[in-house]
């Protein structure tokens, strides 16, 4: 008979969970700062997808064909260089002493700790190891011979993706999330509902109101890390 697994899972949302501030939104901000891309056009529709995703409704597709075209426009060494000043520049800032405390605890405790975002994970694999957290799981934007073709490849970590994720994840390590007798996951956002519901410790984290109100009537905890 299988023994149980004795170290428990952390997982952790990263925009607006451990970061305070979306990373996805600003690297937009960011890149039109920097005169990479058209301010008004991208603007505009950076602005939409962002309501689209607090409002529930994100064309997930639709939104990283948006996101993901401008890292196919430069080449890769550039696009590194510019991801350390972005890090500096925007999101260092975002990074709150108490997030950093909660990942600390978790591996402390010996717990395995694995970022999980929707977000593309060239943007988001730098803020993961800058929390000193070794495993993510982002949306992957496809490569071929080493640069970015602005496509996705397999299945975007959002909403249900997320299961599919973590499960795939899992599996390649021979482990299932029902291997781990204690799991959390930590996140702020409603879209994280299918994934929360799958584990043993949900956590809402300076919370949307849809999450809220259903947190709440579950009797989850709801704390705040800024």
């Amino acid at each position: 008979m299988a023994q149980p697994n004795k170290q428990n899972l952390a997982l952790f949302d990263l925009d607006n969970t451990l970061l305070a501030g979306d990373s996805d939104y600003n690297w937009s901000l960011f890149l039109i700062g920097e005169g990479l891309l058209d301010a008004k056009t991208h603007q505009e529709r950076n602005e939409q997808f962002y309501q689209d995703y607090k409002n529930g409704t994100l064309d997930i597709y639709a939104f990283l064909e948006f996101q993901l075209k401008p890292l196919s426009q430069h080449p890769k060494k550039f696009l590194d260089e510019l991801h350390l000043k972005y890090m500096d520049k925007v999101i260092r800032p975002m990074m709150t002493e108490k997030a950093q405390t909660l990942v600390n605890q978790h591996k402390a405790a010996g717990d395995l700790c694995l970022v999980i975002t929707a977000t593309n994970s060239f943007v988001t694999k730098p803020i993961a190891a800058a929390y000193g957290i070794e495993h993510l799981i982002g949306t992957d934007p496809e490569m071929v011979g080493g640069e970015y073709t602005g496509g996705v490849e397999g299945v975007p970590s959002f909403k249900e993706g997320k299961v599919t994720r973590i499960n795939q994840w899992l599996a390649a390590r021979g482990q299932q999330l029902t291997d781990f007798e204690t799991s959390y996951f930590y996140s702020d956002s409603h879209n994280d509902l299918p994934l929360m519901k799958m584990v043993t410790n949900p956590v809402a984290v300076d919370a949307d109101e849809t999450l809220t109100a259903y947190a709440k009537q579950q009797g989850w905890p709801l704390i705040s890390l800024r």
